[in-house]
């Protein structure tokens, strides 16, 4: 899928996404999508969509057929011998979960256990050469109803740009996102931007950086949001008792799928660490998903939920996703709330793979 424009940060600059869809059928026929995260390359994380769809095809998918399961909980279980590959373990899960709550009748984020007065939205945009530009950019997504702004920032496109946006927009719920672009040594120049009251600096470091985070978290007033790093529940675990961060943000299709999810905002609540709903690029069907998460009440932070329109020419699913006064919307119908264009996924799919009835 082509995107409206390039995205640029710190990890280059994308045009187009290759994404990797599931669709599971159950015995009655209802059918539940999900969307594999992964990137075309390993900037962001080691796993590509290459390499989810042959661990998909290979290794997951077989182990489910001629199996009952009650339960989308159960569905990994059979792969559980699997070390990593979360991205390609999530597309398979959220697929079921998405069945389930079809069977069910009722929205995915209902069956969650989140509620339905849809969420508040953050707008990521790109690295922008031009201020100019940037501070129309920020007009036009407060005059949609955004309710924050993320900025993408690496070193040389940081301290200056913030400046400008914080002297054109005092109040503006602004935050930053380095994607580990920035190393410890980089301290004196990210103390800088506490002076300008930002919501979060996301991911300054590397995604391993634990220690270094701690430290750069221990000097600055503002919290720190981890993303990349937050793997797992372990890395969770790690980040929270190191006070590595403040805030955490969540992707179910980067930890391994919504069981797990739940499992970690859960942890979160717990311990009042406030939780964004991060994105990555999704179709509609991804963004669904993300949205049915973000209803949980831990989700505090506005994730990155942004309108159909805002990437892509023409979404994947219909109807496509819209700001209303300012809220994204909780699904009404069943499921994910939306219906995947099949006609469309038919005209760009170049790859397919079938399995038992689907095959």
């Amino acid at each position: 899928m082509p995107l409206r424009e390039p995205f640029v940060s710190s990890a280059g600059e994308r045009s187009e996404r290759r994404i990797l869809l599931l669709r599971a059928r159950g015995d009655e026929g209802h059918e539940g999508w999900g969307e594999c995260v992964a990137g075309e390359v390993p900037s962001y994380s080691p796993e590509m969509t290459e390499t989810a769809w042959h661990v998909l095809t290979r290794f997951i998918l077989p182990g489910l057929l001629e199996r009952e399961v009650l339960d989308p909980v159960e569905i990994l279980r059979s792969s559980g011998w699997i070390r990593g590959h979360h991205m390609a373990r999530a597309a398979a899960e959220m697929a079921c979960w998405d069945l389930q709550a079809r069977e069910l009748g009722v929205p995915l984020g209902e069956l969650l256990g989140g509620d339905d007065d849809g969420v508040p939205v953050a707008i990521a945009l790109g690295v922008h050469a031009d201020l100019g530009a940037l501070s129309d950019r920020v007009q036009e997504a407060l005059d949609t109803g955004y309710a924050m702004v993320k900025l993408k920032v690496r070193p040389g496109h940081d301290v200056e740009p913030v400046r400008k946006l914080r002297e054109q927009f005092p109040t503006l719920p602004l935050g930053v996102d380095a994607n580990g672009a920035y190393a410890l040594e980089d301290l004196p120049r990210l103390r800088e931007l506490d002076e300008f009251g930002l919501v979060m600096l996301e991911q300054p470091f590397a995604p391993a950086a634990w220690l270094d985070h701690a430290r750069l978290q221990g000097a600055l007033q503002t919290p720190i949001c981890l993303d990349e790093s937050i793997t797992g529940e372990a890395e969770l675990q790690l980040a929270l008792e190191l006070e590595a961060c403040r805030m955490v943000s969540l992707k179910p299709g980067l930890v391994g799928g919504l069981h797990v999810a739940r499992r970690m905002h859960d942890l979160c609540r717990d311990r009042g660490v406030p939780l964004r709903c991060g994105g990555m690029l999704e179709s509609g069907i991804g963004r669904a998903h993300n949205l049915a998460l973000a209803s949980l009440p831990g989700f505090v932070v506005p994730g990155d939920l942004s309108e159909s329109r805002r990437y892509w020419v023409q979404d994947l699913v219909t109807p496509e996703f819209g700001l209303v006064d300012g809220r994204m919307p909780a699904a009404r119908g069943p499921g994910i709330g939306v219906e995947p264009d099949l006609d469309r996924i038919e005209v760009l799919a170049v790859r397919r793979r079938g399995f038992g009835d689907l095959a």
